[in-house]
C-alpha cells in the first residue's frame, strides 16, 4: 500500500511563521494561506492591515496550486492565451483562479499541500508564497 505524504499543521505554522516575518521586516501586510494536498485549508493569517477581501483570494490561490499541482499564475495564463484551448469555464469550480500568488509544496515529487498569499501585487503575493514554500521544505528536513 502507497503511503502518503501528509502536510500538517506544523509545516503550515512554520510557513505562516515565515511569511508573517518576512513582511513584518518589510513594513507590509497580507493573508496567507496554506492548504492540504486537496486544497483544503491547514491554516490561515491575516495580519493588521491586509484587506478582508484577501482572506477568499489567498485561500483559493492555495486551493488551486494544490489541486491543479501548479502555481496558480499558470492556470491564469493558459486561460489568457486563447492557443492553448482553455477556458474559465473548463476547470467547473469557482474557487479556481488564475492570479500569481499560489505555489504548490512538492515533497519527493508529490504535492503535500500549498501556499497561498493575498493582499499585495500578483508578483510580491507570488514571492511570498515561495518564502512559505521554502519554509515547509527546510521544516521536512
Amino acid at each position: 500500500m502507497p503511503t502518503v505524504r501528509v502536510l500538517g499543521h506544523e509545516e503550515a505554522s512554520a510557513a505562516v511563521e515565515a511569511v508573517r516575518a518576512e513582511l513584518a521586516r518589510r513594513n507590509d501586510a497580507a493573508v496567507v494561506a496554506v492548504s492540504d494536498a486537496h486544497g483544503e485549508l491547514v491554516a490561515l493569517l491575516r495580519m493588521d492591515g491586509a484587506p478582508v477581501s484577501a482572506v477568499p483570494v489567498a485561500v483559493n490561490k492555495a486551493y488551486t496550486a494544490a489541486r491543479m499541482r501548479r502555481p496558480s499564475r499558470a492556470i491564469g495564463d493558459a486561460i489568457r492565451d486563447p492557443g492553448r484551448g482553455v477556458s474559465a469555464g473548463f476547470y467547473g469550480d469557482s474557487r479556481y483562479v488564475g492570479w500569481a500568488g499560489g505555489l504548490p509544496v512538492v515533497i519527493r515529487g508529490a504535492v503535500v499541500g500549498a501556499v497561498g498569499v493575498s493582499g499585495m501585487s500578483q508578483d510580491l503575493d507570488e514571492e511570498m508564497a515561495g518564502i512559505g514554500v521554502a519554509a515547509i521544505l527546510n521544516h521536512d528536513g
